[in-house]
This record gives structure tokens, sequence and C-alpha cells, in this order.
């Protein structure tokens, strides 16, 4: 009898848990419906006091009409954030993995106080940090520039210290067999750790490539030239303009969002393998 209640009990828990994951999934997809539903609606019946599940007439003249506006650049927007997002985030890896794995493995006096140092810069506000940034960009002359853009956020603090905590946990006996084959920390990093970190890699890549991807203020006070624009500062536009059109406004959105999700179902695999292992204990 014991057995039956406890079969029924976790029958009962599996049924609650997966109602409440549904409920969840649809609350989480309804805005994607939305948007999807909005962006090939015709103006009239988008604006229209009735309510439509789908649109009465599928109106792909708003995906045309979005990339025929001249006074819109959203193709130019679209590949200005897209070279944006890829370099800062290899660049991140990169730059900020060698970091990590530096404070991580390698000994030198002051690698702690290089470490603190770092971890003291995300107590700082980044509005703080703004102006100074705004200042060294000008001067340089990278105003309306991709270098502008692009080089004050190859770097990131939080990145550097969540790779140091994960080499931390990386198992040193793999490394040791690569020391005792003649390899160095150089070596070693791009042999044998690199290759047994793209889950984690994959997850910090996401995070840095979704933050570039929807950045709005830094891009809007360098980016002054159309020519220099990204798709946040162009769907702006829509707002600013003296006549909205809705029904591009949402197209655009949907446009602007299809690369992130293209990206995380693609790499879905190793962020959920990387979000795993952040877990992995350090010193």
């Amino acid at each position: 009898m014991a057995i039956v209640r406890s079969r029924r009990s976790v029958r009962v828990a599996a049924i609650g848990r997966y109602t409440a994951l549904g409920i969840a999934a649809l609350l989480f997809l309804i805005p994607f419906y939305l948007l999807l539903r909005s962006a090939f609606m015709r103006e009239q019946d988008l604006v229209s006091p009735d309510f439509h599940w789908l649109p009465p007439v599928w109106n792909s003249d708003n995906l045309t009409g979005l990339f025929d506006n001249p006074a819109i650049p959203m193709a130019r927007s679209l590949l200005n954030s897209l070279v944006i997002a890829v370099v800062q985030t290899m660049g991140v890896i990169v730059i900020s993995g060698l970091a990590g794995y530096g404070l991580a493995r390698i000994p030198f006096r002051w690698s702690g106080v290089v470490f603190w140092a770092i971890t003291a810069t995300l107590l700082i506000p980044a509005a703080v940090t703004f102006v100074p940034s705004f200042v060294l960009v000008s001067t340089l002359g990278w105003i309306s520039t991709l270098r502008g853009l692009i080089i004050p956020g190859l770097f990131q603090a939080l990145a550097t210290f969540l790779f140091r905590q994960f080499f931390l946990g990386f198992p040193r006996e793999i490394e040791e067999a690569a020391f005792l084959d003649g390899l160095g920390y150089w070596g070693t990093f791009w042999r044998v750790v690199v290759p047994n970190s793209h889950g984690f890699a994959a997850a910090i890549g996401t995070i840095t490539f979704i933050g570039s991807w929807n950045a709005f203020l830094w891009p809007l006070v360098i980016g002054r030239d159309q020519s220099s624009w990204t798709v946040q500062i162009t769907l702006s536009t829509f707002l600013t303009a003296q006549s909205v059109q809705v029904s591009q406004l949402f197209m655009a959105a949907l446009v602007a969002i299809l690369p992130l999700l293209l990206m995380f179902l693609f790499l879905q695999r190793w962020i959920v393998e990387g979000v795993e292992r952040t877990g992995i204990g350090g010193e």
C-alpha cells in the first residue's frame, strides 16, 4: 500500500512539475507570438480595435519595405551589429580567457593584487567610466567608427573573473601531462585547455554576444553617422519619427532578434554544458 502511495505521489509531483513548466513556457512564448503576428499584419489591421489571433492578410510588404526604405539603413545596421558583436565576443573570450588562465595557473608575485584590482572594477558603476571612455575615444578620432564601438568592449572584468574560477577547477593532471610533453603555459592553454573548455566559452560568448547586440547608449553616443548605426539605433528611429509605422516597427524588431535566436539554437548544447560547469569550485 505504501509503495502504491509513493508511486502516486511521484506521478502527481511529475504532473505538477510539467504543468508548471508548460505554463512558464507559454508565458515566455506569448511575446514572440505577438511579435510574429504583428510583423505580418497590415497597418489598418494592427491599429484596429478588433483583436486578430492571426493576420487577416499575411503582409510580406513590411519586410521588403523595411529594407527598401532609404531613410532607415536596416541592412547596414544589421551588418554593423553583427561585426561588432562577433568581434567583441571573440575578443572577450580570447583576452579574458588568457587573463583568467594566467591568474589561475601562472604563479607570480602580484597575481592576487591584479585579480582583486580587476574584481574591484565590477563595483564601479558604468556611468562613472562613460564620460572618460567617450573623451578617450573622441581624442583618438574614433567617433562614428567601428573601432570606437568595438575596442572599448574587448575586455570585461566579469568574464575574466568567471574564466579564472573555471580554470581553478580545471583538472591539473591534464596540464601536467602536457608539460611533460614539453609544452609551456602558452602551448598547454591552446592545445589542451581550450579544446576542453568549449562549453564554458560558449556560455560566456553567448552572454557577451547578447549584451553587445542589445547595447544602445554607447552606440548612440559614438555612432553619429548612419554608416555606423547599429540595429538598436535604427529601431529607435521608428519611435522618434514623425509618422510611426507600427507594422514595420514590429517587423524590424523581429528581424533584429532573429540572429540571437539562431545563435541560441546553434549553441544550445554547449551553453547548457557551460552553465552547468560554472558551478565548479575554486580557490
